[in-house]
């Protein structure tokens, strides 16, 4: 909507992560007044690099802090909250349940529980994610699939998916809820994930490692994509019939991860061969989703492609290694 963040002031989670930078980013190009919630200095991120920490709000601290996100909610006067920020590493969260607990349920029941609190927000994006729903016999996932994470992350996703629904049905919460599949572009620093890592791995001249069998199939989308989604819901959230419910997002084109690392070596010109670790445990086999809902209610629609999205997020990289040799 034109004109619709101007002046608006805008709390968003997670801020030094991969989506909350170019969130900011966008937010603050459309006229917004944006304080960010940031954990740690990460300082190779977009929020440090594109020099966010000098032109927004910064608030330091945990999701864990309810207090301290209650104070910045109503000191900054807060109109609109994006609920990004999470432990977002499946292996991490295989290694470290209990912080990956603590920080995407505990973390979200704060955000909600202060926004209810709250005289002047008037709408929240929370993200969960394709993880939530777990494992379905029934594929693509449409919202109405049940959500039944399995391991410790998928877990703590469908959690917080179903607290904010709560917050809606018992408050009134004017929430939206964001399932997207795998973000990429640039930025994402954790080179554990398929597409950081092998970018990384090709600019280095060394063989790309896939921890499955490469048959895992996963939904991906571009970064820049993301953040139009989260900015549509958030333009809509507060309509009778967009708050409480969930949108899907999704290029409806599933990928397995040996056609992603492929995609990338074809597309940066090498001839390396990606090792088939075939170790993974912990993860869900196959995961695409349908964003026909979206794309009905909302009007979505991706302006990228795969390929469009890793060319990109490929240059992105390509000057990070040259910058930080």
């Amino acid at each position: 909507m034109v004109g619709f963040w101007n002046d608006k002031n805008v709390f968003v989670t997670g801020g030094a992560g991969l989506l909350g930078p170019w969130l900011i980013k966008e937010l603050a190009s459309n006229g917004a007044n944006v304080t960010a919630l940031v954990r740690d200095e990460v300082a190779k991120s977009n929020f440090f690099k594109w020099r966010h920490n000098e032109h927004v709000n910064c608030v330091y601290g945990c999701l864990t802090n309810y207090h301290l996100i209650e104070r910045a909610l109503n000191e900054y006067e807060i109109d609109t909250v994006f609920h990004l920020g999470a432990q977002a590493i499946v292996t991490t969260a295989n290694r470290s349940p209990l912080s990956t607990f603590d920080s995407n349920i505990k973390g979200t029941w704060n955000v909600l529980e202060a926004v209810r609190n709250s005289k002047l927000v008037k709408g929240v994006v929370v993200a969960s994610s394709d993880k939530a729903y777990g494992t379905q016999k029934v594929l693509p996932y449409t919202e109405d699939a049940p959500l039944q994470g399995e391991h410790p992350y998928d877990v703590s996703k469908s959690c917080a998916d179903l607290l904010a629904q709560s917050y809606h049905k018992t408050y009134g919460l004017p929430v939206g809820i964001t399932r997207c599949g795998n973000f990429f572009g640039g930025g994402d620093l954790n080179f554990n994930r398929i597409v950081p890592g092998t970018i990384k791995s090709i600019l280095h001249n060394e063989v790309p490692i896939i921890r499955s069998d490469g048959t895992y199939i996963r939904d991906y989308i571009y970064i820049k994509d993301a953040v139009n989604a989260y900015k549509l819901l958030a333009e809509h959230v507060g309509k009778p019939n967009i708050k409480g419910n969930a949108f899907n997002f999704s290029y409806n084109n599933k990928l397995n991860v040996l056609e992603i690392v492929n995609t990338i070596i074809r597309l940066m010109g090498s001839d390396l061969k990606p090792k088939i670790l075939n170790d993974a445990s912990g993860e869900i086999k196959h995961q695409y989703l349908s964003s026909e809902k979206a794309r009905a209610v909302l009007g979505w629609e991706p302006t990228y492609s795969v390929e469009e999205g890793l060319q990109e997020t490929i240059a992105w990289y390509r000057e990070f290694f040259a910058a930080h040799k």
